[in-house]
């Protein structure tokens, strides 16, 4: 999922699909690169279950999967709090009183 996410033109389609449904067609008349270049950002998408691909007539038709974007959010909520808990740890650790050291020079 989240390599699918890493590519901006992909997150791109994929902010753009979650208000409304487009074809391929519309998606791919905003980027500068080929229909066939988008069609293979909207396959991976689709593979990571982020979209949903349905054909109406000879226009193929995606939108966001609100259901694996909500999975995506809890796992991202979810290491948010992981890391987040271990950086409180870390400035506790480094908040502590540094233990005394004995002076090299024989001070």
């Amino acid at each position: 999922m989240f390599q699918a996410l890493a590519a901006s033109t992909r997150r791109d389609i994929l902010r753009r699909t979650i208000d409304r449904e487009q074809s391929v067609s519309d998606l791919a008349r905003d980027y500068d690169m080929s229909f066939a270049a988008v069609q293979k950002h909207v396959a991976v998408l689709e593979a990571a279950e982020l979209i949903i691909k349905r054909a109406e007539g000879r226009e193929r038709l995606v939108r966001a999967n609100p259901e694996m974007i909500a999975r995506a959010r809890l796992l991202l909520s979810r290491y948010e709090e992981l890391w987040r808990s271990r950086i409180a740890r870390l400035d506790d650790l480094l908040a502590e009183d540094p233990a005394p050291t004995s002076d090299p020079h024989g001070a």
